[in-house]
């Protein structure tokens, strides 16, 4: 469909960055002060996980919304709300007085974050096409892991220096306040794919085989990358290393490989970033369960190395391959991978609490307890990858031998053309 007004794409592109920086810092800055949240309110791991677990909810919540409403109502409405969800959920964290109120204040950050994704997936693939959309959807992911690790190192600078757990909350605001600034005044981009905006088509497409294969295997691959991510700082705390800095280098290197996915993808096609992302993480987190000291430097490289790609190779997989589900499957790939992030965060922190009382049991205290509970649970995370490798490799034999009958069928239509 041709646009009717002019876009500003590298305008509206950079205002979609710092949307998701946004959502990137408050994850990175959470985890951080996850521990002084549970030391001031008197909070268990479990607590802590149905906190954590606000956070993933309301994501997909606001994610399914949008992507119903999307082209109803615009990106540019959804955005609005998104900016007034951040703002609200911000105020309230800051001003919670317990376990209550930081759910309440958790959610609704939530539900920004889920904006964020509805609106600016959509909105990029509308704007670019076929390589140039998975680069530049790949730009746009790569700043989450990159918003984590700027995140990540202003909470350990600042919980060094001493400052208050709400004072980092406060430093979530500006990239806000930015994003709402270079959206102001903008025009936004229309769908270029015919019958896109028909519920009713994205539905239909959104039933395929495929598309079911996906929205499954996406479970699996966010709660891959955010369940180790999100209880770094716990699980880590006691294992020699410093858990802000692993969570930093895992994230800078996320941000590094998204940046140059596109020649990546192009390359080995999405189906082979896939399973090698799978192999990878798995690798990583078994590394997590087993080493400490400065060789749980090496597993976040392996982790960064499996889970950089998970994301927004399977939303742009979606996008390229099965387009007529439109935002609405983009964003409900996104929002069930939330949405089980959501539901394993109190899981989790069940499993910790377990183990913790097990190791007691057998003998073990302080930090020796601390570290073999969390490390025994990364052994339990190593499953969710293990069977992404095994799901991965089905989808390569299937989209290969899909590709290659769409080529034979393109050779032969070739073939038919009369020569002049």
């Amino acid at each position: 469909m041709a646009q009717t007004q002019e876009i500003n794409q590298t305008r509206l592109f950079y205002a979609s960055c710092f949307a998701l920086i946004t959502t990137a810092f408050s994850f990175s800055i959470r985890a951080g002060i996850l521990p002084q949240l549970g030391k001031d309110f008197g909070l268990s791991a479990e607590q802590l996980g149905f906190i954590n677990s606000m956070w993933f909810f309301g994501f997909p919540i606001a994610m399914i919304i949008g992507g119903l409403v999307y082209h109803t109502v615009g990106p540019k409405r959804i955005m609005m709300f998104a900016f007034f969800a951040h703002t609200l959920g911000i105020l309230l964290t800051i001003y919670a007085g317990g376990y209550t109120g930081l759910l309440i204040s958790t959610f609704f950050i939530g539900l920004g974050n889920g904006c964020t994704e509805a609106a600016c997936n959509p909105m990029i693939a509308d704007m670019y096409s076929g390589n140039q959309m998975n680069k530049m959807l790949a730009r746009f992911h790569m700043w989450f892991p990159g918003g984590i690790f700027i995140g990540s190192l202003v909470s350990k600078f600042m919980t060094d220096a001493g400052l208050p757990w709400q004072a980092q909350i406060w430093v979530i605001m500006i990239p806000t306040i930015i994003y709402a600034f270079l959206y102001f005044g903008q025009n936004f981009p229309r769908p270029h794919v015919e019958g896109v905006t028909s519920l009713a088509k994205n539905f239909q497409a959104m039933l395929t085989p495929l598309y079911l294969f996906i929205f499954a295997c996406m479970a699996l691959t966010a709660i891959s990358e955010f369940g180790p991510q999100q209880w770094v700082g716990l699980i880590m705390a006691k294992s020699g290393a410093s858990p802000m800095l692993i969570l930093a280098l895992t994230t800078a290197l996320m941000a590094i490989g998204r940046y140059f996915a596109g020649p990546l993808v192009h390359k080995i096609d999405q189906t082979g970033v896939l399973l090698g992302s799978a192999i990878f993480a798995a690798i990583g987190i078994y590394l997590f369960s087993s080493q400490t000291g400065s060789m749980a430097y090496v597993a976040a490289i392996f982790f960064a190395v499996g889970v950089c790609y998970f994301w927004p190779t399977m939303i742009g997989f979606v996008a390229q391959n099965i387009p007529l589900s439109g935002a609405l499957g983009m964003s409900i790939v996104g929002g069930v991978g939330m949405f089980s992030t959501s539901i394993f965060q109190p899981i989790i922190g069940r499993w910790i609490d377990g183990e913790r009382a097990t190791k007691s049991a057998a003998g073990l205290s302080g930090d020796a307890l601390d570290l073999a509970a969390g490390q025994a649970t990364l052994l339990k995370m190593t499953t969710f990858p293990l069977i992404l490798i095994v799901a991965f490799t089905i989808l390569w034999f299937v989209m290969r031998n899909r590709n290659r009958r769409v080529s034979v069928a393109t050779e032969g239509k070739v073939l038919q053309q009369p020569i002049v």
